[in-house]
């Protein structure tokens, strides 16, 4: 599998359920000009997924004061995400969700992202795209693996400070610490500031 780091994101157009619990078409080139949090689960009705899934909408707020777009992404029909949707959570539904939920039921936007299993389910892929549609991290979990909503969260706000500042983010970095000038200079007076 490649790495889409660096690459423009694959479009797609497909049917999604929105937050309306409409279903529309979604095109993902649309949300151009804003970032995006594409992520793909396995399932609809499985187990580790609806923990993410409610996760990330309890963050939806923080991602959108971020100018970032959550998009769900599975291998199941619109008609699925919409009834999972309908179930109350519970029941092992995921409640009425403020983010589009994908159909991915021909399977071809998880082999064009590099998540598609043999089996036919994608792996837990989670891909933060800027504004002008490229792909600037990307993270892949095996199905028991949930993922972390704060680390999405913090990776979009060391991309945009990068973004607004012109340095880097060394390991761990959140909003408010040190950064590093990318040159030698830069990495030496950190690393002695911070290094111990």
């Amino acid at each position: 599998m490649c790495t889409l780091v660096t690459r423009v994101a694959p479009d797609f157009t497909a049917q999604a359920v929105m937050p309306n619990n409409c279903f529309a078409e979604f095109t993902l080139s649309s949300l151009r000009g804003k970032y995006t949090l594409l992520f793909f689960y396995p399932l609809d009705f499985t187990f580790v997924c609806p923990s993410e899934i409610l996760a990330f909408n309890r963050a939806v707020a923080e991602f959108e004061k971020r100018n970032c777009q959550v998009v769900g992404v599975s291998v199941d029909s619109h008609f699925t995400h919409l009834a999972w949707k309908n179930t109350p959570v519970e029941n092992g539904g995921i409640g009425n969700v403020q983010f589009p939920l994908v159909a991915d039921l021909n399977k071809k936007i998880a082999t064009e992202y590099g998540v598609l299993l043999p089996d036919g389910i994608a792996l837990r892929g989670l891909f933060l795209i800027d504004k002008a549609g490229v792909v600037q991290h990307e993270l892949v979990n095996n199905l028991p693996l949930g993922r972390s909503v704060d680390e999405a969260i913090r990776i979009l706000d060391a991309l945009q400070f990068t973004e607004a500042h012109g340095e880097v983010c060394p390991a761990n970095w959140r909003p408010g610490d040190a950064a590093m000038k990318p040159t030698a200079a830069g990495v030496a007076s950190y690393l002695a500031a911070h290094a111990k």
